[in-house]
């Protein structure tokens, strides 16, 4: 088989793998993330699926973390896509290949000092600040936010109806009088016909990346130092709730959170809060 045609194979593998990701009911960045993986595996190992060996998978893993200095989380994600892919192909060459375990950090999130000066910075326009307001007080994956529609929105019960989420299940979120404001004075501006809530200049609905790239932008703009998604906004707004004595099983059903295990992670505390309770409960023996 040539390069020309080996690449036309894998690029065929591929898509094929990416619709088979989509009839599990994948996210679709977990499908962009393993798609990503299982091409650079069989790009590496020159090989079709069905001439790939256990010692290939072994060698390889080993080739990401000595060569590629793969972080514990990326090689995780790595093994976990390259399983994944043997079990659609009904192979079980990769049946003992083994994934580090994931190491548990705590959530990146903002003062919210921080949060308000990140809001400022997009004030001047609509559809950022409508986005950025968005994703602070509704706590919204970023899938979640681009696949929105404008129908999904009750603008008069301050209700958001997210279709499919994470594990395609579909939920209610509650948002804020804030957050609405910013929303109608956005779809104001719009003189388009298109049905879902967030557009670009270039498709009818805002993309993952450009919804990054828009956070550190205005990021950057607000001097925020810490490294700022849309994600961190989501351990933002947990942050908050609980801080402020939201039950936990509350926040859970919040974040779309199959398991209260998930939600737990958010139950880390700074420095003041951990002061000020020791304080209260210990001040001298």
């Amino acid at each position: 088989m040539t390069d020309r045609e080996f690449k036309k194979y894998v690029n065929t593998e591929i898509m094929e793998y990416e619709r088979y990701l989509e009839g599990e009911k994948r996210s679709e960045n977990t499908i962009k993330e393993y798609a990503h993986f299982v091409k650079d595996m069989l790009l590496h190992l020159k090989k079709r699926a069905e001439e790939i060996t256990a010692q290939d998978l072994k060698k390889y893993k080993m080739y990401l973390s000595t060569k590629k200095k793969y972080s514990k989380n990326s090689l995780y994600l790595a093994v976990e896509a390259i399983k994944a892919y043997f079990k659609y192909k009904n192979m079980n060459v990769a049946r003992d290949l083994k994934a580090p375990k994931r190491p548990k950090q705590m959530p990146t999130y903002l003062t919210e000092e921080e949060v308000r000066r990140l809001l400022n910075a997009a004030h001047d326009n609509p559809r950022d600040y409508a986005i950025l307001s968005f994703l602070a007080y509704s706590g919204l994956r970023v899938s979640e936010l681009c696949n929105l529609r404008i129908e999904d929105v009750d603008f008069s019960e301050r209700i958001v109806r997210v279709h499919g989420g994470k594990g395609d299940k579909d939920r209610i979120v509650v948002i804020s009088p804030r957050a609405i404001e910013a929303l109608e004075e956005y779809i104001s501006t719009r003189n388009d016909s298109l049905e879902y809530l967030f557009s670009s200049r270039k498709s009818e609905k805002i993309t993952r990346v450009q919804v990054f790239r828009l956070v550190k932008k205005y990021a950057r703009i607000a001097g925020i130092k810490k490294e700022v998604t849309p994600h961190v906004l989501r351990h933002t707004l947990a942050t908050t709730l609980l801080r402020r004595g939201v039950d936990i099983r509350y926040i859970q059903q919040f974040l779309g959170h199959s398991s209260v295990a998930t939600t737990q992670i958010y139950t880390h505390v700074n420095d003041k809060m951990l002061k000020s309770v020791y304080d209260k409960v210990l001040q001298e023996y």
